[in-house]
């Protein structure tokens, strides 16, 4: 078999992650509310369109980006796990933190927040990735899971 014709029918996979942001100039999250200060200037919207992030942190939790997972509608947006460690992989993440809106302004985590926090937490384990928070933030304030024992 030819193996030119053999290459031609198969896709290149590129993976990429770049950044312009030094080492010694990254941010720092050291509790909760570092990182829903961050997560609210990276939010275009909180009261019309559910929107989902991960941010990725190194061993030293200064923060390596942010990934844009999914935006909804007004009840709800669709995760995909795959994509959040997808992310993470490109970036050698250590640690990732999630957030979301809920654009009824409410704090309460749905029982589906439960469930996708869950379910990240054990996927990422296998991949020994912490999954060291995830914030439910508003405008002015914010839920994190691993302040009220959630995670």
């Amino acid at each position: 078999m030819n193996q030119n014709l053999f290459l031609s029918n198969v896709a290149e996979i590129q993976i990429s992650y770049s950044t312009n942001v030094k080492s010694s100039e990254r941010q720092k999250i050291t509790c909760s509310k570092d990182a829903a200060d961050l997560f609210r200037q990276i939010f275009p919207d909180f009261e019309h369109r559910e929107y989902f992030y991960a941010m990725l942190l190194n061993r030293g939790n200064k923060v390596l980006g942010y990934y844009q997972i999914s935006v909804g509608g007004i009840s709800g947006t669709v995760v995909d796990i795959r994509l959040i460690l997808q992310a993470a992989i490109k970036t050698n993440a250590s640690g990732i933190i999630l957030a979301h809106n809920h654009p009824s302004g409410t704090l309460e985590a749905s029982d589906a927040d439960l469930k996708i926090t869950r379910k990240t937490k054990s996927a990422c384990e296998c991949m020994d990735i912490s999954l060291l928070d995830h914030i439910i933030i508003t405008a002015d304030t914010y839920l994190a899971m691993s302040d009220e024992g959630l995670l």
